[in-house]
């Protein structure tokens, strides 16, 4: 799972992309400003910063960072849209995107720096008959050599299971992350959507061994014994 380091002020903004990100597969941590960033982006797969902090702004930040690891992909995310901005973030950044902007054009431009950087391996998780690539969004299963193919909702979802691997998860801990909104007791939704994927990845899906039902709490996906 690759990681990220995603430095946002504003709290909702900062919440709602650490979370489109996660959904994604990416390990996120999510920093207010600029004093721990050191000590998080030695480790870090890649870096996104906001130009407007508290403290040092994300273009001295980024400098910083750059100069001590040129090798570290640096997305710059800013409502300051001007040439002049872009060409100043430009002058040490790998990309450059303005707000507002849609999460998965987001998603899509990490992916393209972490390809660059020679970043964005060949992960791959064996799931009983699947092979899972998670960070090409990509599910084969061995029996036919064919890709599933998933919906978007189906994807989230099992993008989440994964993130959570071998934990137990409540029906509305899965709800609340994939669709946003508050769980409301006794809405079909998620089990529905969860027995098509079932369908989709199982064996047999009357008998899952990969999605397993938790009697009484929600679900857990299985990747070990």
């Amino acid at each position: 799972m690759k990681k990220l380091v995603y430095v946002e002020d504003d709290k909702d903004i900062g919440q709602w992309v650490k979370e489109h990100l996660q959904g994604q597969g990416f390990d996120v941590t999510w920093l207010t400003g600029g004093e721990e960033l050191a000590e998080y982006a030695e480790q870090c797969d890649l870096l996104i910063l906001d130009v407007m902090l508290p403290g040092l702004d994300g273009f001295t930040l980024g400098q910083r960072l750059k100069k001590k690891y040129p090798g570290l992909p640096v997305l710059m995310l800013s409502a300051r849209g001007t040439i002049e901005d872009k060409l100043a973030g430009l002058q040490f950044a790998d990309d450059y995107m303005t707000k507002p902007f849609h999460p998965d054009e987001l998603v899509a431009r990490i992916e393209v720096l972490l390809r660059r950087s020679g970043k964005f391996g060949q992960t791959v998780l064996e799931l009983q008959h699947l092979l899972v690539y998670p960070e090409e969004n990509r599910i084969v299963d061995t029996r036919t050599g064919e890709e599933v193919q998933l919906t978007g909702k189906q994807h989230h979802i099992f993008q989440y299971f994964l993130q959570c691997a071998n934990r137990i998860l409540t029906k509305e801990q899965i709800y609340e992350a994939v669709w946003r909104e508050p769980y409301l007791e006794g809405d079909k939704t998620l089990m529905v959507h969860i027995r098509y994927l079932r369908e989709k990845l199982e064996r047999d899906p009357g008998q899952p061994e990969i999605i397993e039902t938790v009697r009484g709490v929600g679900y857990r996906l299985r990747t070990r014994p």
